[in-house]
């Protein structure tokens, strides 16, 4: 078998199954053993166990799925036109959701198309070993990429690729087919430290490391008890993921939008409002999060991140008057909320002290004005 002729049709296929990038490598990811290590040792990982329970099988391709020689790695745009980035953020009386999150959720229409890419190769080759990966398996997907010529690591830690910067979903076909591998893209962040920098949390420890238990996208997706009181006001109105390691990147600036309908943002979304989206009831939730990514944090949690936004908010009666009405639904969400309402609190208080200096000084200068000759 002329498995370089094999290896273009792949490719091929891949793109007209809605891939923009297809590339192939092998399983060797040992170079990256001992720094997953570190980083598991570090606590990097947060509450997140299944990556230290599965250790080193997450850098070891062919143990998750024996008989795997060759690694298929795949990538799907999901950048939604009319990404609102600056409207969203900037404005901290609506809700941001994180732009990957805004359509429906990429596991199953990726894995979908992953499976048919298996389907198109068994039809050419006849029956082979083949399993499909998306966020579903313990394995390092980065690296991967990387490999497979997909782009580089950028410092955020997330693959770069100078046509398409970060705006992407990463996917995996392991294969027992032995094909030609592609060459890697060479590194291209130079000194720009941008991501770095503008992490609101300071989540970037070091180029290409995560401490996960600080990144806003952990703290609102993953973690699903207390968010740390020293870290609430930091996330602001992010009340699922966090984009802001993307969105200074220059690579990011010539990015393509989407083409997959199904990434593109729903009409639930076009008005925001913080205390509009924490008045939904768990049906409403549910029925509105209806093949989203974000259903699978449920209901309380969902109401949690936003009571940290709403505390994060200007004050206004009406926010105070949302969060009272959720108290007593759940342990932890009372918790964040009587935070919420300590800090509406405070800018409720600022707002009077304010307005009192500003009515002494007012006193104060017509006093004054009064004492003044006339030609003075």
């Amino acid at each position: 078998m002329n498995y370089q002729e094999l290896a273009n049709k792949i490719k091929q296929w891949g793109q007209e199954l809605g891939f923009q990038k297809v590339g192939i490598t092998d399983v060797d990811l040992s170079e990256h053993e001992v720094q997953l290590q570190r980083w598991l040792d570090a606590g990097y990982h947060g509450s997140m166990d299944w990556m230290a329970r599965h250790g080193m099988m997450r850098a070891r391709p062919q143990e998750l799925h024996p008989g795997t020689i060759r690694v298929i790695s795949v990538r799907m745009d999901y950048l939604p036109p009319e990404a609102q980035f600056a409207s969203n953020l900037s404005d901290p009386t609506q809700a941001y959701i994180s732009r990957y999150s805004l359509g429906r959720d990429y596991h199953k229409l990726i894995r979908n198309q992953l499976k048919k890419l298996g389907q198109r190769i068994e039809e050419e080759v006849g029956e082979y070993g083949y399993r499909p990966f998306v966020d579903s398996a313990p394995i390092l997907e980065r690296p991967l990429a990387q490999k497979a010529g997909l782009g580089w690591a950028g410092k955020h830690s997330l693959i770069l690729d100078k046509e398409a910067g970060s705006w992407f979903f990463l996917g995996e076909l392991l294969v027992d087919i032995p094909l030609p591998i592609d060459e890697p893209q060479t590194n291209q962040c130079g000194q720009c430290r941008a991501c770095m920098t503008s992490c609101p949390t300071g989540a970037i420890v070091d180029e290409g490391v995560i401490d996960a238990r600080l990144c806003i996208s952990y703290l609102t997706i993953e973690l699903d008890g207390v968010i740390p009181e020293e870290l609430r006001s930091k996330i602001g109105n992010r009340i699922y993921g966090c984009d802001d390691c993307q969105l200074v990147c220059p690579w990011n600036r010539a990015a393509d939008v989407t083409n997959e309908p199904s990434f593109h943002r729903r009409d639930i979304f076009n008005d925001a409002d913080l205390i509009k989206l924490f008045q939904w009831n768990e049906l409403q939730f549910l029925k509105n999060m209806e093949g989203s990514a974000i259903r699978r944090i449920g209901h309380i949690q969902w109401l949690r991140n936003i009571s940290v936004a709403l505390g994060n908010a200007p004050y206004e009666p009406a926010v105070s008057e949302a969060l009272k009405a959720r108290l007593g639904l759940d342990n932890n969400l009372d918790i964040h909320i009587k935070w919420a309402l300590k800090e509406q609190k405070k800018k409720r208080d600022d707002i009077a002290l304010n307005t009192a200096r500003n009515a002494k000084l007012e006193r104060l200068v017509r006093i004054i004005g009064k004492g003044l000759p006339r030609d003075a």
